[in-house]
């Protein structure tokens, strides 16, 4: 393995720690910014829907300008763009500029987003083993550093947009600086060859592909949406069913965010052991197990091993499907990519609503049932992973 190689792994790491630290930033500023531009809950979560469109469009656009243009373009352009525009959100007096801001920055986050996912593929298909998981983990340990450095400019008395603004040319520099040590992720010879195959292959195998494609991304979704309902209900689930004081019911969120990003940490090495599927399998009965013992307990403890349990499972859960979608179609990895993320964070954005709406319905607890569901679903369905060869065993086998 080349010196070359390495370098571009902890490159990788860096631009997903960067992609973190500066969603992180945002989020630990949106209650000084709600207040600087006077509007309600109810009308920033409206907004917040803006930020989620950009970043639905933003990975698509990125999808394909990575496969046509390469991620050593288009990982440090999006990075220095995603920088540049974490200071908009900061800037506003009014509702209207507000949401042009975040539908701005969402944007550049969704390209930032796709594009470092596939060069991370390009990675992982070098190296000849899982290495996803990892990378993800990283994402997890920038929002930890923004939510600190946050909370330093913040007692610096610090407004929002100087904060914003600070980090963000922070950004700029770190992705400019990284670009070099990008791979080059022009198609190799065999790739040409496996590219010039596929063309002759039938159209049936190829539909077969697509399809394969948006199979991972509703399963994505499903994932994600009890990621997203476990960031925002999991504190005010302590809180308002089991009666915790507001300073405990706050640790549920940092039990869940912990035991995902140490499962992350730990999930590559478990895949080149076990593979991809088993790990979407498992972990994803674990998650159901987890957010089951959330539902039924009656104590503050039990529950927090459950919000526990259910962050260990989801953590292996996306990193693979976001890797078996780069490797289905390698000229084509940005496009898939940017498929399975793009519904996938559809799903991020849904699941609080999901869970809101249950809530008019029977108490937040027993919402948690539809999660339970989901998680299920993706166990059974987790065999789409072994279509073909077992991804871990092809790349095992290739490292001998």
């Amino acid at each position: 393995m080349n010196d070359s190689l390495r370098v571009a792994r902890v490159v990788t790491f860096v631009y997903f720690s960067l992609c973190g630290t500066l969603m992180g930033t945002w989020v630990v500023n949106i209650p000084a910014v709600e207040e600087r531009v006077g509007i309600s809950h109810a009308t920033l979560g409206g907004l917040l829907v803006l930020l989620g469109l950009g970043a639905f469009i933003g990975m698509q656009v990125a999808g394909r300008l990575t496969d046509s243009l390469g991620a050593r373009i288009v990982v440090p352009a999006t990075g220095v763009l995603c920088s540049a525009a974490l200071v908009l959100p900061g800037l506003p007096r009014e509702p209207w500029t507000l949401a042009g801001a975040l539908l701005v920055f969402g944007f550049c986050n969704g390209c930032l987003d796709v594009s470092m996912n596939a060069h991370a593929v390009h990675v992982e298909k070098a190296y000849g083993r899982p290495v996803m998981s990892a990378f993800h983990a990283t994402f997890s340990v920038g929002g930890v550093l923004a939510a600190l450095v946050g909370a330093a400019a913040a007692s610096a008395g610090l407004s929002p947009a100087a904060g914003m603004a600070a980090m963000g040319a922070l950004g700029i520099a770190i992705a400019l600086v990284s670009a070099r040590a990008l791979l080059p992720t022009a198609p190799t010879a065999a790739d040409t060859d496996s590219a010039g195959e596929a063309e002759q292959a039938p159209a049936a195998g190829r539909r077969g592909t697509s399809r394969r494609i948006w199979i991972l991304a509703a399963l994505a979704l499903l994932v994600m949406l009890c990621e997203g309902a476990a960031n925002d209900w999991s504190a005010l689930h302590l809180k308002d069913v089991l009666g915790a004081p507001a300073s405990t019911a706050a640790f549920a969120y940092g039990t869940f965010a912990a035991t995902m990003t140490i499962g992350r940490l730990l999930a590559d090495r478990l895949v080149a052991r076990f593979g991809s599927m088993a790990i979407l399998r498992y972990g994803a009965a674990t998650a159901a197990a987890g957010i089951t013992i959330v539902t039924v307990s009656p104590w503050i403890w039990t529950a927090f091993a459950g919000w526990a349990l259910f962050g260990l499972g989801l953590s292996g859960c996306v990193p693979q499907l976001f890797s078996a979608a780069g490797h289905a179609d390698p000229s084509a990895a940005g496009a898939n990519v940017s498929r399975v993320a793009g519904l996938g964070y559809v799903g991020m954005l849904a699941g609080p609503a999901a869970i809101g709406w249950l809530t008019h319905l029977v108490a937040l607890n027993h919402a948690f049932v539809l999660l339970i569901l989901l998680c299920a679903i993706t166990a059974v369905a987790a065999g789409i992973l072994r279509t073909g060869s077992d991804r871990a065993g092809e790349m095992a086998a290739s490292s001998h």
